[in-house]
C-alpha cells in the first residue's frame, strides 16, 4: 500500500508540474484516484501527514515574531474578517435549513484558511518572512487560536488549567538554543529539529491543547537564534516529502453524493467574497494595494481545520454524516485552486494595479517602500549571505552601497553593524517605478528565486536604466533566461567559490587579506 501512495503521488505529481500546476494539486488528485481505486485511509498515512504538518508549523514558529501578531492589520482585520464571514456562512446555512449550532460550526469551520498551503505556498517563493508573508502568518496562527477553542467546544480537545504554561514556551529558549548550538550541521541538526517538533506537539496535546500549536510555539521559542534559519533548511525536504501524505490524505476521505455538488459548488463560489472581504479589510487598515492583495491571495483557501472541526461536529451528533466527506472534497477543490492562483499572485496584481490602485488609500502606509536611494552608488538586493558578502566588498572598496531586502530579521542584523539598508520587495513593480535610480552605477541581484530577480531586471529595463545589472546564478538554465531578460553579468556563487578555494591552493591570483576583510570571512 505504502509503494502505491508514493507511486500515485509521483505520477500526478509530475503531470500537475507538466501542466504548469504546483505538485500538491497532484498529490490532491492521487488521494481521490487511490479512493476510487478502493485503498483505505490508513493510521499510518495520518500518522506521516500529522509529522508533516507538525513540522511546517514547527518552521513558521523559527520565523515568528511576537511584534508581526499584534499589528492592526493582524488583530484588527484578521479578527473582522473572521467575525463577518462567519456570519456570512451562518445565515446561509441557515437559510438552508440547519439549525443555529450547525450554522455557526460550519461558519467559522470555513472562514479559516489553510496554514499548511498558504505556509507552503509562502516559503516556496521564499516569502514567509516580507511584510505580506508576516501578515498572513499572523492571521492563520489568529485563526489557529480560535480553532482550538472550537474544538474543545465539541469535546475533541479540553484545555486544562495547565495549559496556559504553553506560553512560557519561549523561556525554553536558553536550553533548548544551547543543545542546537551542540547539535553540529548534519542528521544529529535534523534529529534534533524534529524532536522539538514532537515534544512540543505532545506537551500541548497532555494539556489538551491543539497538537499544532504546541509545534508553533516551540518553534517560536528559537525565533532568531542564529542557528535556526539553518534548522529550518535542515528540516526542509522531510516537511515536504511529509506534507505528501497530508495532501494524499485529503483526497482519500472520498466524494460525496452526486447531489452535494451543487452545495460544493457554491461553497467554492464565496470564495471570491472571501478574498474580497480580505482586501478590503486590509485597505481600510492602511496596506497598499499591492500588500493587501498578495495576503488576501494566500488567505483565499479552506482551511484543513474545516475537515477536523467537521468530523468533530459530526462525532458530537452536531453535523449529519455525509458532512465530512462534502468538506474534504470543497477543501481539497479550494487548495487545487489556490494554489496556481498563488503562484500567478505577482502578475495577476501587475494585471490589474491600475484597478486594484484605486482602492489604496492616500498617505503613508505601514508597507511603504524607499523612493530615494540616498546618494548610494550600488544597490543590492538580496541581504542574505551572497549578499551581505558582496555589501562589505563595495564598502570596503569605498563604494557607496545600499542594502534592499523584504526579511525584517535581516535588515535588523544588518542595522545592527550600521550598514545601510532598508526594506524593499524585488518583485513589487511599484518599487522599481518609483525609486529614483539617478547616480547609480550597478544592482547586485542576489535573490534566490529565479522569478524574483527576473521581475527586478524587467523593472529596471523599463526605466531604460544603463548601469550594470548583476545577477547570481545557480543552475546553468538560468543563465540564457537571465540574459535575455537584461542581465549583464551573471555569477555562480558556489562554483566560483570552489575556483576562488582552488586558485588560493595553488597559489595563483593571491590577495594580500586585511585583517578587517579575514574578520569578514568569518562572519
Amino acid at each position: 500500500m505504502e509503494l502505491a501512495w508514493v507511486a500515485a503521488a509521483y505520477a500526478l505529481g509530475l503531470l500537475a508540474s507538466r501542466f504548469g500546476l504546483p505538485p500538491l494539486v497532484g498529490y490532491l488528485g492521487a488521494g481521490f484516484v487511490l479512493w476510487g481505486l478502493g485503498y483505505p485511509n490508513s493510521d499510518l498515512l495520518g500518522q506521516i501527514a500529522d509529522v508533516g504538518v507538525l513540522l511546517i508549523l514547527f518552521s513558521v514558529g523559527l520565523k515568528l515574531r511576537f511584534s508581526s501578531l499584534v499589528r492592526p492589520e493582524v488583530l484588527g482585520a484578521g479578527g473582522l474578517h473572521l467575525v463577518i464571514f462567519t456570519l456570512l456562512i451562518g445565515l446561509l446555512t441557515l437559510l438552508l435549513g440547519m439549525a443555529m449550532e450547525t450554522a455557526v460550526f460550519v461558519g467559522i469551520g470555513l472562514a479559516f484558511s489553510s496554514t499548511v498551503l498558504a505556509v507552503k505556498l509562502l516559503d516556496d517563493r521564499k516569502e514567509l518572512s516580507t511584510f505580506h508573508g508576516r501578515v498572513a502568518v499572523g492571521i492563520l496562527v489568529l485563526q489557529d487560536l480560535v480553532a482550538v477553542g472550537l474544538l474543545a467546544y465539541a469535546g475533541v480537545k479540553n484545555p486544562t488549567p495547565w495549559a496556559l504554561l504553553l506560553l512560557a514556551m519561549p523561556m525554553l529558549r536558553p536550553v533548548v538554543g544551547w543543545v542546537l548550538e551542540k547539535s553540529g550541521h548534519d542528521e544529529l541538526l535534523l534529529l534534533y529539529g524534529l524532536g522539538l517538533a514532537l515534544s512540543g506537539a505532545n506537551l500541548a496535546h497532555s494539556l489538551g491543547v491543539s497538537p499544532e500549536l504546541g509545534a508553533l510555539l516551540m518553534g517560536a521559542a528559537l525565533a532568531g537564534h542564529p542557528q535556526s534559519a539553518e534548522l529550518s533548511r535542515t528540516l526542509w525536504g522531510l516537511k515536504e516529502a511529509f506534507l505528501v501524505a497530508f495532501f494524499l490524505q485529503i483526497g482519500l476521505m472520498g466524494l460525496p453524493n452526486l447531489s452535494a455538488l451543487p452545495l460544493a459548488i457554491g461553497l467554492l463560489l464565496l470564495l471570491i467574497p472571501k478574498a474580497a472581504l480580505f482586501f478590503s479589510l486590509f485597505v481600510a487598515f492602511g496596506l497598499r494595494a499591492r500588500t493587501a492583495f498578495v495576503s488576501s491571495i494566500s488567505l483565499t483557501s479552506y482551511s484543513e481545520f474545516a475537515l477536523i472541526t467537521s468530523v468533530a461536529a459530526v462525532e458530537a451528533g452536531l453535523l449529519p454524516t455525509s458532512t465530512s466527506q462534502l468538506m474534504g472534497l470543497v477543501v481539497a477543490l479550494s487548495l487545487a485552486l489556490a494554489a496556481p492562483l498563488n503562484r500567478a499572485v505577482h502578475t495577476l496584481f501587475q494585471r490589474y494595479e491600475g484597478f486594484l490602485l484605486r482602492f489604496e488609500k492616500k498617505g503613508l502606509h505601514a508597507d511603504d517602500e524607499p523612493t530615494s536611494l540616498g546618494g548610494a552608488e550600488w544597490l543590492v538586493v538580496g541581504m542574505g549571505r551572497t549578499g551581505g558578502a558582496a555589501y562589505k566588498m563595495l564598502e570596503g572598496q569605498g563604494q557607496r552601497a545600499l542594502g534592499l531586502d523584504a526579511d525584517e530579521g535581516k535588515l535588523d542584523a544588518h542595522r545592527a553593524k550600521k550598514r545601510h539598508v532598508r526594506y524593499g520587495d524585488a518583485e513589487d513593480p511599484e518599487l522599481w517605478e518609483r525609486i529614483d535610480l539617478s547616480g547609480l552605477k550597478g544592482v547586485l541581484l542576489t535573490l534566490p528565486d529565479l522569478e524574483s530577480k527576473l521581475r527586478a531586471i524587467r523593472g529596471l529595463k523599463e526605466r531604460n536604466f544603463p548601469g550594470t545589472i548583476a545577477a547570481t546564478s545557480y543552475h546553468r538554465e538560468e543563465d540564457p533566461i537571465l540574459e535575455a531578460a537584461g542581465a549583464t553579468l551573471i555569477s555562480h556563487p558556489f562554483a566560483e567559490a570552489g575556483e576562488r578555494l582552488a586558485e588560493r591552493a595553488l597559489g595563483l591570483n593571491l590577495v594580500e587579506e586585511t585583517e578587517a576583510s579575514k574578520e569578514a570571512s568569518l562572519k
